[in-house]
Order: structure tokens, then sequence, then C-alpha cells
């Protein structure tokens, strides 16, 4: 198991053309799964689906959310150019109607 890289995440949030296909969710997690194998960047990842939302400040509008960690914002960039990612944007952006991005730097302890 990697161990998760406190010094840069980048939160990723999809919102699907037609999020309740079942044939565009399966192309979009085969081929985000290829993609995250096949990174030479990405040190941790997790694919999420947002819960039935119980409280008022939970957003679950989004399909999909990505977290991967770096070990440097330099990685991250790498990762931007790397061969498997633009096969997956590639492969996958005319599911997706709106995506928003969050970069995060850690906060050192």
């Amino acid at each position: 198991m990697k161990t998760f890289d406190p010094a840069f995440a980048h939160t990723v949030y999809f919102w699907f053309k037609d999020p309740d296909n079942t044939a565009d969710r399966n192309l979009f997690e085969t081929s985000l799964k290829k993609f995250l194998d096949n990174s030479a960047y990405a040190k941790t990842n997790f694919i999420g689906k947002p819960p039935k939302a119980t409280r008022e400040v939970v957003d679950g509008s989004f399909t999909y959310s990505l977290i991967v960690t770096f070990e440097s914002a330099e990685a991250q960039e790498g990762y931007q150019n790397e061969q498997p990612h633009l096969t997956f944007i590639e492969e996958c952006k005319h599911l997706w109607e709106k995506v928003i991005v969050y970069d995060s730097f850690g906060v050192a302890k």
C-alpha cells in the first residue's frame, strides 16, 4: 500500500453530461484506473462518488471525485503532461460537462 503524501494534493470534481448512464460510468472508471495505474507521478489516489447528502453543507452535485497526491508541485506538473493522463482526457472528455480542480500544498506539522 502506498502512503499518502501530504506535500501536494490534487482534487478534481467531475460533473457528467449524463450521470445516470452506466456505459459512461464504466468507461470513465476503467480509463481513470488505467491512467492512475500507469502514472509515473501519482503517489496515492482516491476515486469517489457522492453519498446521499444528509447535511446542508454537503455538496453532492458532482458525479465523481478524484484525489491524487504528489511529492511536489513539480511532480504534479509532470503528471499533467504524461501520456497516461492525456489518453484519459482524450477517452473521457466527452463525458463531462464541468470539471473543477482544487490543488493544495500540505500544511507543515
